[in-house]
């Protein structure tokens, strides 16, 4: 029977890894983000699916851990000096926003039909707002480092924080009230304070001596699991003290910030962190129930949007109200447009206090998962529907009545290489970029860049193509190098076109195309490389020299066999270390460390 008990947790163990593995890259493919995916996993394998599983709830405190370690891992991006730079943000924007959005929220709860008591934890629950769904969008985006979303993250970390006082009121709100139970919750405080204050101590005295000795064993498993000491821990301390796990971990974080570990413990700490994240959605995703949905569609679906639409609304304007253009506002407010987690902790403490009833209990839940379930739809839309940003040009000169000998377009990494032997001998360079900040750091160092788009063929011509003896294409995209290409041919012949290739593949386009010259952007650096590596061996300097031109010069056969042959495997056998036949096996440049020795010595002939 132990054995069947325990095949059937594998059985369950397999069916979660399954579900997510096949249904978040299918709804990556179709643009709906990983996010989405794994609520959907989790509605198909819950009890309302294939029904694998009849205790979400179980599964959801486990996967909350996943939240925490996302949190842990904020917290090490957070120096403490950092942290202190974002407290406007933090008390600030975040008290501003809790109290608009708090207020508008338990207005519409009650016009839903739910007393005032239960309007306001409805609203409570609803105004905070999900972090790991926040946090995951802003990760896929690219935008946590962003003050954008620096900001979302300060009002993230706020609302946690809120969650406690939040816990307080709903005890207050409680139908009985004795005594001791008014006692019991200065108690509670001082517990609160108390587990805070140990957290900082052990993290400002105690972790960097411990993780040095640990560092000193040399045990990669044993870094390991003091990281996942240090993030449990952490949770654990505040959850005894009767605060929200995550901020615990956050602290832990942040005070390891500054520690010489930071990057090992973040790399131990990483796939546990993404595990148990998506295991959190699929929870998320198993505990809506489909029965309250269908029982009360009406009331769920109206919340649903209500509520998002009034939270959207609020959190807009109290962006544009402190500062943040329309789009910025536009995006936090759908992006935070959902409740989170810490409504299921606010919810259920409500329920055992007597504040809301079973019935109202579950109707809330499933407007909160709903609306974390519809988040990442309606960013997806929003994102889609959005027009690009507007540049703005101040500061900035277009091109515009431009000549000079040779019109350089792009002025990244490349360009900025590129153009120094131009500037050394004093030759006219005209150079155009579409990049405003890139320009703007650019006058910093006394370049002029002007302002344009080296694919529009007015562009060019504003810039001096016409008469421009060279155009130098250094852009960042391989299309708009070819976009550029197909216009200087075609509109000016005069000009030697010189083009920044990406790869062998978009060489061989731009020799057809018929540029004057092109080079694959790293093929000089990563020889250069090569031969550096081999004189660090020991090779002797003239060896390397000529091993790196023998590369290049077969380099230079391949791509003529590739020319003419029309495919990149044309002249793959030339490569070394290819596994093709007729491959030379290289010659080893380092020195044997033992003489040679003649094993059946007795059996050499002697010299003549």
């Amino acid at each position: 029977m132990a054995v069947e008990a325990g095949a059937s947790e594998l059985v369950k163990v397999v069916a979660l890894l399954g579900a997510a593995v096949v249904m978040v890259p299918l709804f990556r493919r179709l643009g709906l983000g990983s996010v989405l995916g794994y609520f959907a996993a989790g509605l198909a394998i819950g009890p309302f699916g294939f029904g694998w599983f009849s205790d979400p709830q179980a599964i959801l405190h486990t996967a909350e851990l996943g939240v925490v370690m996302f949190l842990f891992v904020i917290g090490l991006e957070m120096r403490p000096s950092h942290l202190w730079s974002l407290r406007n943000e933090i008390f600030g924007l975040g008290t501003l926003q809790i109290v608009v959005c708090g207020t508008v929220l338990t207005g519409v709860c009650m016009l839903l039909g739910f007393p005032l008591p239960v309007a306001f934890i409805g609203a409570a629950g609803f105004v905070l707002t999900s972090t790991a769904v926040v946090m995951q969008l802003l990760a896929e985006r690219g935008d946590i480092a962003l003050p954008s979303g620096q900001k979302i993250v300060s009002i993230l970390l706020f609302e946690d924080l809120l969650i406690v006082p939040l816990l307080a009121v709903v005890a207050f709100m409680a139908p009985v009230h004795s005594d001791a139970g008014e006692s019991s919750r200065w108690v509670t405080v001082g517990i609160a304070a108390g587990a805070i204050v140990g957290l900082v101590l052990v993290g400002r005295f105690l972790l960097n001596p411990l993780f040095r000795i640990l560092a000193a064993a040399k045990a990669r498993e044993v870094m390991t699991a003091a990281a996942l000491l240090v993030v449990l821990g952490a949770a654990l301390l505040m959850q005894l003290g009767g605060l929200s796990m995550a901020m615990g971990a956050f602290l832990a974080g942040v005070l390891l910030s500054e520690s010489t570990f930071r990057h090992q413990i973040e790399a131990d700490i990483e796939p546990f962190r993404g595990i148990l994240l998506g295991l959190f959605f699929l929870s998320v995703g198993m505990a809506l129930d489909l029965t309250v949905v269908a029982n009360n569609w009406p009331l769920i679906v109206s919340g649903v949007f209500a509520l998002m639409l009034a939270k959207a609304a609020c959190i807009y304007v109290v962006a544009r109200i402190l500062g943040s253009d329309h789009r910025q506002a536009l995006d936090r407010g759908v992006v935070m447009a959902q409740g989170g987690e810490f409504a299921f902790v606010l919810f259920s403490a409500a329920a055992v206090a007597g504040v809301i009833d079973v019935q109202v209990n579950a109707n809330l839940t499933a407007i909160v998962v709903l609306s974390m379930a519809l988040t990442p739809l309606f960013v997806l839309l929003h994102d889609k529907l959005m027009p690009d940003r507007e540049v703005s040009l101040d500061g900035v000169e277009e091109a515009d009545g431009l000549s000079g000998s040779v019109l350089l377009i792009g002025f990244g990494r490349f360009g900025q290489v590129a153009s120094q032997s131009l500037l050394a001998r004093d030759v006219d360079v005209t150079i155009i970029d579409n990049d405003v900040d890139m320009i703007h750091n650019a006058e910093r160092f006394g370049f002029k860049i002007y302002y344009g788009d080296g694919t529009r063929l007015d562009v060019l011509h504003a810039s001096g193509a016409g008469s421009a003896r060279a155009i130098a294409v250094c852009v960042n995209s391989d299309q708009d190098a070819d976009r550029i290409v197909e216009l200087v041919t075609h509109e000016f012949p005069q000009a030697k076109l010189l083009v920044r290739s990406f790869d062998r593949e978009h060489s061989l386009r731009l020799i057809h195309a018929g540029v004057d010259f092109q080079i694959r952007e790293t093929f000089e650096s990563a020889l250069q490389f090569g031969q550096a590596a081999l004189m660090e061996l020991g090779a002797d300097p003239d060896d390397a020299r000529e091993i790196a031109e023998q590369i290049r010069e077969r380099d230079a056969e391949r791509f003529e066999l590739e020319m003419a042959g029309g495919d990149l495997r044309a002249g793959a056998h030339m490569v070394f270390g290819s596994a093709l036949p007729g491959v030379p096996t290289p010659t080893p440049f380092t020195a044997p460390k033992r003489k040679a020795r003649t094993l059946n010595a007795d059996q050499v002939p002697e010299e003549e």
